[in-house]
């Protein structure tokens, strides 16, 4: 082998460890420190990525429980409206006031008419 050869091998193999080099040589202490403003934004956007999730679930879980409550309170309204209706009948008010000695009426209501004298 020749001397440019060997040179021209020598050249190829330093050239291919370059970039080899290269990449491990950038990932460094000073690649930390000049981009640490950049990595404590990302840092910060994580933070407030988990917060904002945190925050969803459990606005979640308050309409689920809220949403319960609802369903609840309409059964309530619903059931105390269908007794009153119940004791609103007729038969059902005579039947509450007969303890009283109320009793219905057989004849119609008569209209008493007062005539004023001038």
């Amino acid at each position: 082998m020749s001397q440019e050869e060997l040179h021209t091998v020598q050249q190829e193999a330093s050239q291919e460890e370059a970039p080899k080099k290269g990449w491990h040589l950038r990932i460094n202490y000073r690649f930390f420190v000049q981009n640490m403003p950049f990595l404590l934004f990302l840092a910060a956007l994580a933070l407030v990525y988990i917060a904002n999730s945190h925050l969803a679930e459990k606005k979640i879980r308050r309409i689920n429980k809220l949403g319960k409550e609802v369903k609840e309170l309409k059964w309530e309204y619903l059931n105390v409206k269908s007794k009153l209706m119940f004791q609103s009948k007729m038969s059902e008010v005579s039947k509450a006031v007969e303890p009283l000695g109320l009793k219905e009426l057989s004849t119609p209501p008569q209209k008493i008419i007062i005539k004023e004298e001038p």
